[in-house]
């Protein structure tokens, strides 16, 4: 059996929710679950009934039936408490998402109430309204039996502290902050999620706030690597005055699931490694490590690092290249020039006669800029197989810029 509240409460699903996790909000202003569950708490349909109504308050119609659509249609009809109702005794037009053709039809051959549309022969309104026509008879006999479309409340990933006095200190905010991520890394691990981001928000003794966010490469849900991600970002930006309160948000994302091959060696766990790329970033400069990706530029130098993967299109044909290494710097070479061609290189660990050289390619641009570049470029292949790109700029001063794998 079901039981359906009906009417201008603001809280119905507060009050749907005091007697059953699981229940359907029809409408704004209707909400219906089932009472089998309530008979060992409450007793019988009328005691469940009288529990429901004290709860829900005077204005509120509640109906108990045997289907969930009988229940609303009595609760939308019957004013106060109404306990399995005769429904025939209703108008047609109760019915919802009655068709206008087939409510002119009815009315036409003296059909009214429900009770003389459940009696009709059901061939008959078959052939002459299809499955729509025998959908509205069986809910006026109260033969449909559904499942419940249970309402999903939005589960959120976040918590907020108030503190008493202000803090400076790393040590004692890291504890807090351990604390909310153990509640929330919970929480996700119950529905089977992944932190994709963590955004922190710091409320400062100054009146400013100092809001920092992680976006993580994988989703994660470690509460220990995660609080060490924000321990290393937050020392290395530090707030600039003590805080009063924080709050700390979880952007949940499906966990990341990797099939290993027998035969590959294992790699390293996502948040160990992103640990040790953390680390990395914090001796090096967050702008000097990373993931390259191309830009769309002719410069000498076209990728910069990005602390995610780059998003491949999948109408991009990935073909096969021939590498190439960059060296930072570029190496201060010596060249022998024949007829204004490279014959011969010397630079730190590069030495040899040019076997072939293809150039020059001459390049300029970002003038405007306060750094432009203006230089000839080779590609030469040595007597020993190693190929390089080197290049001149207008100082007459030549350069190894890194060689081709």
């Amino acid at each position: 059996m079901f039981a359906c509240i009906h009417g201008p409460a603001a809280n119905l699903a507060q009050i749907a929710a005091d007697f059953s996790p699981w229940f359907e909000q029809t409408a704004p202003d209707t909400v219906v679950f089932s009472i089998d569950p309530l008979r060992r708490i409450h007793g019988t349909p009328q005691q469940i009934g009288q529990a429901v109504a004290q709860r829900s308050g005077d204005r509120v119609h509640v109906a108990i039936a045997e289907t969930a659509d009988a229940a609303i249609l009595a609760a939308r009809n019957f004013p106060g408490l109404t306990i399995i109702p005769n429904l025939g005794d209703l108008e047609v037009a109760t019915l919802p998402l009655l068709p206008e053709d087939l409510s002119q039809t009815l009315e036409t051959w003296g059909i009214h109430t429900i009770e003389q549309l459940a009696q009709l022969p059901e061939t008959g309104i078959v052939e002459r309204f299809g499955p729509t026509g025998v959908y509205l008879q069986r809910l006026a006999k109260g033969a449909i039996h559904r499942p419940l479309r249970i309402a999903q409340p939005e589960i959120t990933y976040d918590d907020r502290i108030d503190l008493d006095h202000p803090i400076s200190l790393l040590e004692p905010l890291l504890f807090l902050i351990a604390r909310i991520l153990n509640d929330q890394c919970s929480k996700l691990m119950s529905n089977a999620m992944a932190a994709q981001e963590i955004m922190i928000r710091l409320e400062l003794e100054d009146r400013t706030e100092h809001l920092r966010t992680l976006r993580l490469p994988v989703p994660m849900r470690d509460s220990k690597a995660l609080l060490k991600l924000l321990q290393m970002d937050l020392e290395a930006h530090p707030p600039q005055s003590a805080t009063m309160a924080l709050s700390l948000t979880l952007k949940p994302a499906q966990p990341r699931t990797t099939q290993g091959g027998i035969f590959l060696p294992a790699a390293p766990a996502p948040d160990k490694l992103e640990l040790t790329l953390a680390r990395i970033r914090g001796l090096v400069g967050e702008d000097n490590a990373g993931v390259p990706e191309l830009l769309d530029t002719h410069h000498p130098h076209p990728f910069r690092l990005v602390n995610r993967q780059p998003q491949i299109s999948s109408q991009t044909a990935i073909a096969s290249h021939q590498a190439f290494r960059y060296f930072r710097p570029p190496l201060t070479a010596t060249v022998d020039l024949d007829c204004n061609r490279p014959a011969r290189i010397a630079a730190s660990g590069v030495h040899g006669k040019v076997l072939n050289a293809a150039g020059p390619w001459r390049t300029s641009g970002d003038w405007w800029t306060t750094e432009p570049w203006n230089r000839d470029e080779w590609d030469i292949a040595l007597t020993n197989g190693a190929l390089y790109r080197i290049y001149c700029d207008p100082d007459r001063r030549w350069f190894i810029e890194g060689s081709y794998d």
